[in-house]
C-alpha cells in the first residue's frame, strides 16, 4: 500500500451509514445445511470521507454458515462505526488490526469495511482494487452456476439456458434428498447437457461421515470436477479420510476459516483443494492469506460466495483477479441470476459464462443509492 497512498489525496473518514436490507429472490436455494428462499438479508455499509469519495460494503452473512444479519449490523454500527470515525481510510492494514481488537469474530461485518475501504483508496487513486492488491493476473474469471433448486425439472431448464449463454461451470448441490435421488439428478444432467458442461458436486456438509466413502464411489462415477466439504467442517479426520480414498479432488469449505485452519488442513492433507470467501475470511487480504497458504502445499483454490448483492461480487472479483492460485473459476452467479434487482447502477459484469474484471477505480462499478433505500429496512446512521 505504501506507493499507493503516495498517490492518495490526505482524507478522513466523516460519515458511516449502515442499511440492512431485505432482497427478494427469484429461486429457492436448498442445500445440505439449510434452504433459502423469499429474501437475503444483508448489511450494507456506505463510508463517506471530507474529500467527498464515498466507498461501498456488503455484509452477507448465513445464520448456518457464518452469522446473523443482525451481528454484522450491531457489529459495524457499534464497534466499528468509533475506529472508522476521524481515521484516514488509506491505513487499511491498520483499521482491520484494530478492528479484530475493538470485536472478535463477524467476518462478514470487516470484509464488508474492508471492500469500502478499498473502494475508497481506489476511487483516490485513480485504479482498480486489483491494482491495488498487487496487480492482476487475469482479465476475466469462468462463472459457476449452483444447481440447487428442490424442483429439478425448473433447474434444468435453467441450466440448459445458461449453457445456451456460454457457462460451462456447474455446481450441484447435494446431500438433501438422500443417495438415490443425487444419483439421479446427476445421471440426467450428463444425459442431457453436452460433454464440455463442467460438474462439480457440493454437499455443504450433508452426510454422515460413516457412510461418506461408500456413497462418493458412486458419485465419481459421474466424473465431477470436486467434491466439496461432504461432512460437517468440524470433521476433519473424516475429510482426510475421504481425500485419502477417493480419485476425485476433495475441496474443503466449511473447514477453512482461517489461515491457522488452513495451515492445518494443508500440513494434514486434508483436502486437495479449498474455497475462499471474503465473507468467511473476513475480507479480501485475508482470502488471499488463506490462499497463499494453500499454494505453498500444492492446494489450488475456487472463488466461492455467500448470498451476495453485486458489491460483494466485485470485491471478490478483484481479489481473484490479483491472486493466480484461486485458479477454478467463482460462483458470483447470484446478483444476475439470484436476487430479484441487484444494488449496483450498471449490471454485474457477467458474459459469455465469465465474470469481466473492472478497469474502473475502486470497485469499478457504482452503487444505486436509492435501490439500496428501496431494499432496507433498517438504518444505522
Amino acid at each position: 500500500m505504501t506507493q499507493v497512498r503516495a498517490a492518495v489525496p490526505p482524507m478522513r473518514i466523516a460519515a458511516l451509514t449502515v442499511y440492512v436490507t431485505a432482497i427478494p429472490v427469484v429461486i429457492k436455494r436448498r442445500h445440505g445445511s439449510g434452504d433459502v428462499e423469499g429474501s437475503v438479508r444483508n448489511a450494507i455499509v456506505k463510508i463517506e470521507t471530507d474529500a467527498g469519495i464515498t466507498g461501498w460494503g456488503d455484509a452477507a452473512p448465513w445464520s448456518v454458515f457464518t452469522g446473523t444479519v443482525e451481528a454484522c449490523a450491531a457489529a459495524l454500527d457499534v464497534y466499528l462505526r468509533p475506529i472508522l470515525i476521524g481515521a484516514d481510510p488509506s491505513r487499511i492494514g491498520q483499521l482491520l488490526v484494530d478492528a479484530d481488537h475493538a470485536v472478535v469474530g463477524h467476518p462478514e461485518a470487516k470484509a464488508a469495511m474492508e471492500m469500502a475501504l478499498f473502494d475508497i483508496v481506489g476511487q483516490a487513486a485513480g485504479l482498480p482494487v486489483a491494482e491495488l492488491l498487487g496487480g492482476r493476473c487475469r482479465d476475466s474469471i469462468p462463472l459457476s452456476f449452483s444447481v440447487a433448486d428442490p424442483d429439478f425439472d425448473r433447474d434444468m431448464d435453467m441450466v440448459k439456458r445458461l449453457y445456451g449463454e456460454g457457462l460451462r461451470l456447474f455446481k450441484m448441490k447435494t446431500g438433501f434428498a438422500g443417495h438415490a435421488a443425487d444419483i439421479k439428478r446427476m445421471e440426467r444432467f450428463r444425459k442431457e447437457l453436452p460433454a464440455d458442461a463442467e460438474l462439480r458436486i457440493d454437499y455443504n456438509q450433508g452426510m454422515e461421515a460413516h457412510d461418506a466413502i461408500r456413497q462418493l464411489r458412486d458419485v465419481e462415477a459421474f466424473r465431477p470436477t470436486f467434491i466439496e466439504q461432504p461432512v460437517p467442517g468440524h470433521q476433519r479426520a473424516a475429510l482426510a479420510e475421504i481425500t485419502r480414498a477417493l480419485d476425485t479432488p476433495v475441496l474443503a469449505d466449511e473447514s477453512v476459516f482461517t489461515p491457522t485452519d488452513a495451515l492445518q488442513v494443508a500440513a494434514g492433507r486434508m483436502a486437495d483443494l479449498v474455497s475462499i470467501k471474503i465473507m468467511k475470511h473476513g475480507g479480501m487480504m485475508a482470502g488471499r492469506r488463506v490462499s497463499a497458504i494453500c499454494e505453498a502445499a500444492g492446494i489450488a483454490c475456487y472463488g466461492g460466495d455467500m448470498f451476495e448483492t453485486g458489491i460483494a461480487h466485485l470485491a471478490g472479483t478483484h481479489m481473484i483477479a490479483a491472486t493466480p492460485n484461486i485458479s477454478l473459476g467463482c460462483e458470483f452467479y447470484q446478483a444476475t441470476y439470484f436476487l430479484e434487482r441487484d444494488l449496483l447502477a450498471e449490471p454485474f459484469p457477467a458474459v459469455d459464462g465469465k465474470v469481466v474484471v473492472p478497469r474502473t477505480p475502486g470497485l469499478g462499478i457504482a452503487v444505486d443509492e436509492d435501490r439500496v433505500r428501496h431494499y432496507a429496512v433498517e438504518t444505522r446512521s
